[in-house]
């Protein structure tokens, strides 16, 4: 059961396509100059510039869909998790508890012998159990246990805070069940799409066959998985819709709720789950479930059992022998471009960090991260935060009404940095050496009872959402916080060895986007406390709105790939985050060098730059990309980021700091004539 613990976080990046290797190439892993290509303008195109030698030196491995400073990192933070996860696997009585598991996971897991030996069988108890539902009521209590177990067939269902009570947390039930990336790929007709659809039934055939079924029955059950999936996909609610919690806020008693829609049985699902007692939940999409509620009584209780089965099958995959994970990476293929499997070590570290990530992430924390560093980056936090409140507090376009509200959310923003205070405890998780599939069924069923457990009590705001090594950063709106796992605090985000300039650019920019987050299109409806509350000005509203509409349009005219042009709705957000972030980094930048006691030393050139000119150099290199073109693709429908291209020109091309460090003149592509600015 894939719960959302953080509805409203707010990733840097799309995690999709972590799987890589070392380029046969390696330009400089952190900052340096020997990435710019001086051939070009920086007034022209600035991520050329700071990019441009970078990119003629990088090529993206075989079993990577993309190249970019993130990936670059979790390669080098894999290498450290397999150290430790090698040092515990090995037998020793003598081990802690937390190596035992860490370590027989990790163990289990690499040894690839044994999975081929037991092919399908380690998942036959629970297929058979689907097969033998008598009706569609007790089909609904197998869905629950695929449900515990890891897929989410036809919804999901998940706890997280109450939108107008933060501190309350309650159940939630929303769409779900598809296995493409997006409903788009189910309802366009496009080439591309329908294209997809195919690689999906041919897929679900051979899946099907290789459980078991014959080649006829295989093809008819993948397009009983298509037809049902389809049904679900239009009854889902766009991405860009969803971006608003307006539309996904609809409490209802569970009373409503069963019989919004009364095929779902829900009252016997959420016993079958083990859900606590609740008389309240949130329907995130009540004409969903009004819509497949139809779905479910149409379809036949053979053709439901053959779509439960696919997404548990589909799902194991991975984890299945040889046969069925090559089947499965060859749909990740025709969806991403990645040319090759990255080495089972690899997947095996991320499935543990995954199953078991506060376990691993604790013996991570210790190699890598101490409190210096921790303190570094709470001054950075900081240094930004008092900008942001400069910033918002000079807003000409925003009453002082407004400002004061603004001021009281953003003292309230908790900040969490590096790891968690109170370490998750696995003790109850049954981790069991050479029992690789039920160990990852074990671990799925521990998370998704845990996030059920915390139905109806108070939120417990000490919780992450990410784990140390992870690395990436976030906002979340619900609980008013950013968090900065350790696994980002690395070069080119933060080098303790460079000038401040270039580390404000790197994780300083990184700090103003996830402060940002929280005055942005999603975020600015959130207040202290993290409620859904409307604390703004009806006047200041539509003025958000039309600069807001702004950044929407400039990047809705960007090309991410061959004809086809980003979202600039769906990424409106993020654009406004690095936008936003961007300028309170170098405001935060700055304002140390003015309190810098030699103001001499804080505007010396270092390899003929300036400290503004390093600083937006830093912040071009962690945005340095490349991407397969499938990934760009499939990308524009889901992500709700731009590509590093346009993270880099969109931000560059609104600001008058960057052009006055330049020199840039009026007319050029990177001093844009209606620039656009919300923060």
């Amino acid at each position: 059961m894939r719960f959302y613990f953080l509805l409203f976080v707010c990733l840097l990046l799309v995690t999709a396509g972590f799987a890589q290797s070392a380029s046969a190439t390696k330009p400089a892993v952190g900052f340096s100059i020997d990435n710019i290509d001086k051939a070009a303008d920086p007034c022209v195109d600035f991520y050329q510039y700071a990019c441009g030698n970078w990119l003629k030196q990088t090529e993206i491995p075989a079993d990577q869909t993309e190249w970019v400073s993130f990936v670059e990192l979790y390669e080098r933070n894999l290498v450290t998790e397999r150290d430790i996860l090698e040092k515990a696997s090995a037998n020793d009585p003598s081990r802690s508890a937390i190596d035992q598991k860490i370590g027989d996971y990790y163990n289990s897991c690499m040894d690839e012998k044994a999975a081929d030996a037991k092919g399908v069988s380690p998942l036959k108890p629970d297929l058979d159990r689907i097969a033998a539902a008598p009706d569609k009521p007790a089909l609904i209590d197998a869905i629950a246990r695929v449900h515990l177990i890891g897929p989410n067939p036809l919804f999901n269902f998940y706890s997280s805070s109450d939108l107008h009570n933060a501190e309350q947390v309650i159940a939630y039930i929303d769409q779900g069940g598809l296995s493409l990336p997006d409903r788009d790929y189910y309802i366009k007709d496009d080439a591309k799409m329908t294209e997809m659809r195919k690689h999906l039934v041919d897929y679900a055939t051979e899946m099907f066959t290789l459980a078991g079924k014959s080649p006829q029955q295989a093809a008819d059950s993948a397009q009983t998985v298509l037809r049902i999936e389809t049904a679900l996909a239009k009854a889902s609610m766009d991405r860009t819709l969803r971006r608003d919690p307006k539309n996904r806020d609809h409490k209802m008693s569970k009373d409503q709720a069963v019989s919004l829609a009364s095929n779902f049985y829900f009252n016997r699902y959420f016993a079958a789950a083990g859900a606590p007692a609740f008389s309240e939940l949130n329907v995130s999409n009540p004409d969903f479930f009004k819509q497949v509620n139809g779905v479910v009584e149409s379809e036949s209780l053979d053709a439901l059992k053959t779509y439960v089965s696919w997404h548990l099958l589909n799902n194991a995959a991975p984890w299945l022998s040889k046969p069925f994970v090559d089947a499965n990476f060859k749909m990740q293929k025709h969806l991403t471009g990645q040319d090759e499997i990255q080495a089972r070590w690899k997947r095996c570290v991320d499935s543990t960090d995954g199953a078991l990530g506060e376990a691993l992430g604790q013996k991570y924390v210790e190699l890598t991260f101490g409190a210096d560093g921790k303190q570094r980056m709470l001054k950075m936090v900081d240094a930004l935060e008092i900008s942001l409140n400069q910033d918002i507090h000079s807003l000409p376009w925003m009453s002082e009404d407004t400002k004061k509200q603004a001021k009281l959310k953003l003292d309230a923003i908790r900040n969490k940095i590096g790891y968690p205070d109170v370490w998750r405890d696995y003790s109850s998780l049954k981790i069991e050496r050479g029992d690789l599939l039920g160990n990852y069924l074990r671990a799925n069923e521990f998370e998704s009872r845990r996030q059920i457990a915390k139905i109806g009590k108070p939120l417990d705001r000490k919780e992450w959402g990410m784990t140390p090594p992870t690395v990436n950063a976030y906002y979340s709106g619900s609980r008013n916080e950013i968090v900065f796992p350790a696994g980002i605090l690395q070069p080119p985000f933060f080098d303790k060895k460079m000038d401040d300039a270039v580390n404000f650019g790197g994780i300083g920019a990184v700090i103003g986007h996830e402060l940002t987050h929280g005055f942005d299109d999603q975020g600015r409806k959130f207040d202290p406390q993290g409620n859904l509350r409307d604390w703004w000005t009806e006047q200041d509203a539509k003025e958000f709105e039309t600069r807001a509409s702004c950044v929407a349009d400039e990047y809705g005219n960007f090309i991410a790939v061959d004809d086809l042009k980003l979202n600039g709705k769906l990424t409106l957000g993020e654009n406004t985050a690095d936008n936003g972030g961007a300028r309170i980094a170098l405001m935060a930048l700055r304002e140390m060098m003015s309190h810098d006691r030699s103001s001499e030393k804080a505007s010396q050139k270092i390899d003929g730059y300036t400290p503004e000119q390093r600083f937006f150099l830093g912040y071009g290199r962690v945005w340095c990309e490349k991407r397969r073109p499938e990934f760009s693709r499939m990308l524009v429908s889901v992500d709700p980021h731009s590509p590093g291209h346009y993270r880099v020109n969109g931000v560059v091309q609104n600001m008058p700091e960057f052009q006055q460090a330049w020199g840039c003149k009026a007319g050029q592509p990177m001093v844009r004539a209606n620039a656009c600015r919300v923060w």
